[in-house]
């Protein structure tokens, strides 16, 4: 009862930096954010990473609003390409129990709907922003998939040659973020260490991260190390659980990794298995960074005023 009441605190405190009446904040193209809108987004936001309380008011209403701003965008260019805002609703239950399961560790269906309760939130308005990051992620898929070069040989080998050795896995957290220098690179990685040092990782990632998985703290899952780049494993093959990767550059930005843990194994390795998730993976970063890049295109040709 005392958690529940710290949390209406929390969402009421929060109207302070906001004005009771609706008011509008930003229009894009026929699209309108209210302070409303960013406070509902701040609710939703606390329910997936309880860490953002710890904030100041200031940065969590920047958070809340960038992050509903990136919502109206990719829904905007959405209904461009699709009749609705529907999907399959069997993979969207499976999604979503995913997330109450693995990432907010509750047991069941029902528990998350008295969990969102706690936040003022129903489920349908959680189904509602899933549907737009899974039509944002089937858009790019459509739109990219025939660019994406994998080289499936390159691969096989590599599997084959560790077939029997000491199978390592990661669990790992990701910041994206942009550069436009190596300067601003350094500059950026000592301004984000020192967030992590007096906001934590999650809240960094919410601050910086310009990621899709930035509203579930950056938190990208078990990753075999042969599904890594040589780049990417030479950087972290000698971190231990907790610490941080330098800043790897990719297209369109640098990336940081966190250690969460690490599992080795010491066993036969499933080569058409193995061969599967690698390129998966692979193939998940090359469309989050087109993802990324198509994102900021359409956000820059459209009527954006404040």
């Amino acid at each position: 009862m005392k958690k529940i009441f710290y949390i209406i605190i929390l969402i009421l405190g929060f109207n302070d930096l906001l004005a009771t009446e609706s008011k509008i904040i930003y229009k894009i193209q026929n699209e309108i954010i209210t302070n409303i809108d960013i406070k509902n987004e701040y609710k939703y936001l606390l329910a997936l990473n309880n860490e953002l309380q710890n904030l100041s008011k200031d940065k969590i209403y920047n958070i809340s609003k960038e992050s509903i701003i990136r919502e109206t965008v990719k829904k905007n260019e959405i209904l461009k390409r699709f009749k609705s805002l529907e999907i399959d609703e069997n993979f969207l239950d499976t999604v979503i129990k995913n997330l109450y399961l693995k990432k907010l560790k509750l047991s069941s269906r029902e528990d998350f709907i008295i969990y969102l309760k706690k936040y003022d939130l129903r489920i349908e308005d959680l189904e509602k922003k899933i549907k737009i990051d899974l039509l944002w992620n089937e858009l790019i898929v459509k739109k990219y998939n025939s660019q994406i070069k994998i080289d499936v040989e390159s691969i096989k080998k590599e599997i084959n040659n560790n077939e029997l050795l000491i199978t390592k896995k990661y669990l790992l957290s990701e910041i994206v973020f942009k550069i436009v220098s190596n300067t601003e690179l350094n500059i950026k990685y000592t301004e984000i260490k020192n967030s992590i040092e007096e906001n934590g990782f999650e809240n960094t990632v919410l601050i910086y991260s310009i990621a899709d998985s930035s509203k579930v703290g950056g938190n990208i899952g078990w990753i075999n190390e042969s599904s890594l780049n040589r780049k990417i494993r030479e950087n972290i093959e000698s971190l231990n659980v907790g610490d941080l990767s330098e800043p790897i550059l990719i297209p369109n930005g640098a990336l940081i990794l966190k250690i969460n843990d690490i599992k080795q194994e010491n066993k036969k390795i499933d080569i058409e298995l193995e061969l599967k998730k690698t390129i998966e993976y692979k193939r998940n970063i090359l469309l989050n960074q087109y993802s990324q890049i198509y994102f900021n295109k359409i956000k820059k040709n459209l009527l954006f005023n404040e």
